[in-house]
């Protein structure tokens, strides 16, 4: 059966082109041309032009007369088009680079027929034609070499570029933005009055880029509205679903073992936050601690740690990572937080070096509304709670296309591997050093619970991270000035 809605859109898309578009940088009008190699030319050419001024698609539309752009149909039929032996969007497919996901639709418009072809704009680099990039200039379509100026602005976008502002959803009726985006939460976490009418709620949802007009009176969800705040993922799209945070459990130390919890993550991930924290945060195990006059459980994590993983795990994935998103998983011995995506820094430097972010408006909605660190990227705030907890130090790991970090269950000092109590000597130096202080015999001693009159067991682990050039010395003539991290 058709898509009416789509039908629908494309017909108002249409109109709008005809109404107020002159052919120019990405819109092009043709009548019943439809060479193969001038279309070839031309998504590239209007690819490049759509990414360089920042639209969210171009446009060929066959059927228009040429001079007065008046609808008067059109004999092509991309369906039965061929160039050689292959069909015209195979043939077309095979000589873009990169891939280009153009579309062709046919639309009864006023009673004729026009094709449609929807381009999207160029994504990491200049689209190109038989290995040529092309570019337009008015109704020109130069080569993009050809262009200094062009080619200059073109890669200043390419460079800029955000997946946030691409669109999640067209063509939305008012009514239908209310039922898919959560707004209440929307201003109930940004701590800003509901507006008691539709326009202030839909002025406002556009300001912070949540939603953006489309044709017909409709409206488009962005990426950035549809990750924070849609009530279900999958009413956005497939694609937007499968970035949802996913939770697992198993009941032992393996993946081999049985799963006996699992959570998909549906909602987005701003309105869905605070609800997956206390699903994990209910299922952590206790532990019991008496005091002088009351019995106290304690969870087995610290759930600020755990709370401040997740946080950055959902902010600097790639969200370009088609098909992945952000993954936590619960064995028995320890807790696996994984985000698609290489990291931007090195993870030995994470607590030290400026947070780098992907996603850089996901990032500042996300610390707007307090979900993480406003300055940092919250790993102080792990460390601390780790080495208040007296547990092995967490392990920041670039694996296979991702970030994985883990979180370990406490364990006592004699039960700790010598990696990781190399790794906690060193993440140790480093949280002394970024607060103004320096490591000592003494601090490590604290860190790791071993009583003074063992102090040369933290002096072993002292040396060994020395050797892994990990640590240094402060002031290599006075050993008694401390340690700093390597990097210090």
């Amino acid at each position: 059966m058709p898509d009416f809605q789509v039908a629908d859109r494309d017909v108002a898309l249409v109109r709008d082109l005809l109404e107020t578009t002159a052919e120019g940088h990405v819109v092009e009008f043709k009548h019943n041309n439809a060479d193969g190699k001038m279309i070839g030319k031309l998504i590239s050419a209007l690819s490049n032009s759509a990414r360089k001024d920042n639209k969210p698609f171009a446009y060929i539309v066959w059927g228009v007369e040429d001079g007065s752009h008046n609808p008067v149909g059109t004999s092509f039929d991309p369906g039965l088009k061929k160039m050689g032996n292959q069909p015209l969007q195979i043939w077309l497919s095979s000589q873009l680079h990169p891939r280009v996901d153009f579309t062709f639709r046919k639309i009864d418009y006023e009673g004729v027929v026009l094709v449609l072809m929807e381009i999207p704009p160029a994504l990491n680099a200049p689209v190109e034609f038989e290995r040529t990039a092309y570019i337009r200039v008015g109704e020109a379509t130069p080569r993009l070499s050809d262009n200094a100026q062009a080619q200059a602005a073109l890669w200043r976008e390419l460079n800029s570029f955000a997946w946030e502002t691409d669109v999640a959803k067209q063509f939305v009726t008012a009514d239908e933005v209310l039922d898919l985006i959560d707004y209440p939460k929307y201003f109930e976490l940004n701590k800003i009055p509901l507006p008691d009418n539709r326009a202030g709620i839909f002025e406002r949802l556009a300001a912070d880029d949540i939603i953006e007009k489309d044709v017909g009176q409709n409206w488009n969800i962005t990426n950035l509205g549809a990750i924070l705040f849609a009530k279900r993922l999958s009413d956005i799209s497939g694609s937007i679903a499968r970035k949802g945070v996913r939770f697992v459990q198993y009941d032992g130390a393996t993946k081999a073992d049985t799963v006996v919890n699992r959570h998909d993550g549906a909602m987005g991930y701003a309105n869905g936050f605070e609800g997956l924290m206390v699903y994990i945060n209910g299922l952590l195990p206790k532990n019991e601690h008496i005091g002088q006059a009351l019995r106290e459980e304690t969870t087995l994590y610290p759930e600020i740690a755990l709370r401040e993983l997740v946080a950055n795990a959902i902010i600097h994935q790639d969200m370009t990572v088609t098909g992945a998103g952000p993954q936590i998983e619960m064995f028995s011995d320890r807790i696996e937080i994984t985000n698609p995506g290489e990291p931007l820094v090195d993870p030995n430097r994470f607590l030290d070096l400026p947070p780098r972010s992907r996603n850089e408006a996901l990032a500042s909605a996300m610390r707007r509304m307090g979900f993480c660190e406003e300055q940092g990227s919250g790993v102080d705030k792990v460390l601390f709670a780790v080495e208040l907890h007296r547990m092995p130090a967490p392990d920041f790991r670039h694996e296979h296309d991702s970030v994985k970090v883990i979180l370990y269950a406490p364990r006592r000092f004699a039960n700790m591997t010598p990696s990781e109590r190399i790794r906690a000597c060193y993440l140790h130096a480093a949280l002394k050093w970024v607060n103004g202080g320096r490591m000592k015999n003494a601090t490590l001693c604290e860190r790791f619970g071993i009583n003074s009159k063992n102090a040369a067991q933290a002096s072993n682990v002292i040396r060994q991270t020395l050797e892994e050039n990990l640590i240094k010395h402060a002031d290599p003539e006075h050993p008694r000035a401390g340690y700093l991290p390597f990097w210090a």
